[in-house]
């Protein structure tokens, strides 16, 4: 017998060779029915998967995250046996679950696969998934792994394999279909009721521009038809609101092959939006105590070799750029705290210097792969909104808590209500990956977790999403569509000051080691742009609207009082323009919500005598007819709600 211990506490026991499966037909057949997967003391499972000891479990079904990443990695592999069935002869690379489904990097040899080709690999997929196909796991020798994938004639398996160990391979099959896997899957196919592959793209193997280009295949599935039909209308309802097509239709920024690939270019609109959320933080900051620091664009290389930089980030870097002095070389900064450790270390420092505060929007660079760049989520240049704190152990709480509050202040300026926490550890099974000691780890670790309680933020806990150099808590935000994104971050570094020998004489008149804390509320501003896009549709709140009002003649007759009310509106701080075309006010009126700008200020005869406006409102209609006055301070108490 085997002791079980369930989410509340309570212990059973069981037979050994029990399963996650049978555990919940014990409980009930309703619960079976939905299993998708187990966490069997912290690991996911497949809830066929035998357990012969003692353990913790807790059963996922399609409501959990980690039930949907199962079934969709399944998915992964239900297309890849529609696939080979379809074209025999295809290699397959890796296929796993992401955030909205799964995708799977596949060598189609002459084969080209096309959009048209998807609505006949997605009704193979049903077919076989009402097949019922069990997915079985099997421990395989790394021997007998090499064979069967040389025979098959995969490199890409075959390389794989290469870098693993015998005795850590398995391999699973559902149907025709083997892979190369380490799991979980459903217990069977018939748990995916609906299918949608949503696109095709190219993909690097490895992620190597020097490697063949696969092709991937996303899509997504789902335990209920309806779902995908609700999935279906979000899907176009984002497509709508895609930075890219807004920003164009909002002249905020463009792209330009001679410039480069992933370097935005801002217009004056955005760059006009982009400044007033710089001021705005800005401001934030200089209350909250924070100096300002500017850094080079660029690095000696062995600054970034001290902080450990140049070994985490020195293949997806720029080349390094090379001077008249042999030897000597300078990159493009990929990141700005070692920067700002030298900014620290540039003079001594007391205990009661601390803590210090340096912020900063730099601009970093990294090499993204070409076909990883998207709009503005994914650039090769992006301003980090960027500040380091350096402070004593006993102050890293206090000084945590003060980011939470800046943060908090943030998602209520810009509307974002729903958030969740995100507590990222290192991985204690592959500590290699990280600098620094287990002490320091445990120390960093222990006091995110403390402030999260302390706060009451519930936060959810992450093996192995670590910083290289230390634990960090991430903000992932809901939009409009459901969608999270994670934006604001904090983190704890006892690992950098190390590195860079950094000190503070303490009260005892001895040297001690500061701790850092890194923080970006905004993450980068042009990911951050990105996602309030599509967060609002273009209509940005009030206060960073790049117009609060457009003024609208209804004839050419009424320019010159139409210039008076730009001008009072001007002196009252209100963004505003005129619209003087010869068109008609409906035609006006509709541009003018095209362009999402707030307030429309219709003016004529009645108004020009009465020195009024009629005021309309994007998305509401009519207002009424406001006094110059009275609309000024409608602007200043809508603003001030959301401030």
């Amino acid at each position: 017998m085997i002791n079980i211990t369930f989410p509340d506490g309570t212990v059973r026991q069981y037979e050994a060779g029990v399963n996650a499966l049978d555990i919940a037909k014990g409980i009930s057949e309703g619960l079976a029915r939905n299993v998708l997967s187990a966490s069997v003391n912290g690991q996911i499972w497949d809830a066929t998967r035998p357990l012969h000891h003692d353990a913790s479990i807790r059963l996922f079904t399609w409501n959990d995250s980690e039930g949907k990443a199962t079934m969709w990695h399944s998915s992964a592999h239900l297309m890849a046996e529609a696939i080979e069935q379809l074209y025999p002869g295809v290699k397959f690379g890796i296929g796993p679950d992401i955030e909205n489904g799964f995708y799977y990097d596949i060598d189609t040899g002459e084969k080209v696969l096309t959009e048209a080709d998807l609505e006949q690999i997605e009704k193979r997929m049903l077919e076989l998934a009402r097949e019922k196909q069990t997915f079985k796991r099997v421990e395989v020798a790394k021997a007998d792994a090499i064979s069967f994938f040389r025979e098959k004639g995969d490199e890409y398996k075959l390389e794989l394999i290469d870098e693993l160990n015998d005795g850590e391979i398995t391999f699973y099959t559902s149907g025709t279909f083997t892979d190369l896997c380490r799991g979980p899957h459903l217990p069977d196919t018939s748990f995916i009721k609906a299918v949608k592959l949503t696109s095709l793209a190219g993909a690097y193997w490895r992620g190597d521009e020097k490697r063949k280009q696969l092709t991937r295949v996303y899509g997504i599935t789902f335990t209920k038809s309806k779902d995908l039909e609700e999935y279906l209308i979000l899907l176009e309802e984002a497509k709508k609101r895609d930075h890219r097509k807004l920003g164009r239709e909002l002249e905020l920024f463009t792209f330009s092959q001679r410039v480069g690939s992933g370097l935005p270019l801002w217009l004056p609109k955005g760059a006009q939006l982009r400044e007033r959320l710089e001021q705005f933080l800005k401001k934030v900051q200089k209350e909250a105590g924070y100096l300002p620091v500017i850094t080079p664009h660029i690095g000696n290389v062995n600054l970034y070799k001290t902080s450990g930089h140049y070994d985490k980030y020195g293949k997806d870097s720029f080349r390094p750029i090379t001077t008249p002095i042999p030897g000597e070389e300078f990159f493009l900064k990929p990141m700005n705290c070692p920067h700002h450790c030298e900014i620290f270390s540039a003079k001594p420092h007391s205990y009661k210097d601390l803590p210090i505060r340096y912020a900063e929007f730099g601009t970093v660079y990294r090499y993204e792969q070409s076909g990883e760049l998207h709009g503005l989520t994914r650039v090769r240049g992006f301003t980090q909104d960027d500040a380091h704190i350096f402070c004593t152990p006993d102050q890293i709480k206090t000084e945590f808590k003060g980011v939470i509050k800046i943060i908090m202040k943030i998602f209520k300026a810009l509307d974002f209500n729903e958030f969740i926490t995100q507590i990222s550890l290192r991985d204690p099974n592959n500590k290699e990956k990280y600098i620094g000691s287990d002490e320091n780890w445990e120390k960093a670790e222990r006091a995110i977790r403390e402030v999260a309680e302390e706060e009451g933020l519930n936060a959810i806990l992450v093996e192995g999403e670590a910083a290289f150099y230390g634990p960090k808590m991430d903000f992932m935000v809901k939009d409009a569509l459901g969608r999270k994104w994670q934006l604001g971050t904090i983190q704890v570094d006892y690992n950098l000051p190390e590195r860079f020998d950094l000190n503070y004489i303490g009260a005892d008149n001895e040297k001690h080691r500061p701790v850092m804390i890194h923080r970006a509320p905004f993450g980068s501003m042009e990911r951050f742009v990105a996602v309030l896009v599509e967060h609002c549709a273009g209509k940005f709140p009030l206060w960073l609207s790049p117009e609060q009002a457009i003024i609208l003649p209804i004839s050419e007759k009424y320019h010159n009082y139409a210039q008076n009310v730009l001008q009072y509106l001007n002196n009252s701080d209100i963004r505003a323009l005129i619209d003087d075309r010869s068109e008609k006010a409906g035609r006006k009126i509709r541009d003018a919500e095209l362009k999402k700008i707030p307030f429309m200020l219709v003016v004529g005869e009645r108004e020009e005598a009465e020195g009024s406006v009629s005021v309309r409102k994007h998305g509401q209609g009519d207002l009424g007819t406001f006094s110059l006055e009275q609309f000024a301070e409608l602007i200043r108490a809508e603003v001030e709600k959301l401030m």
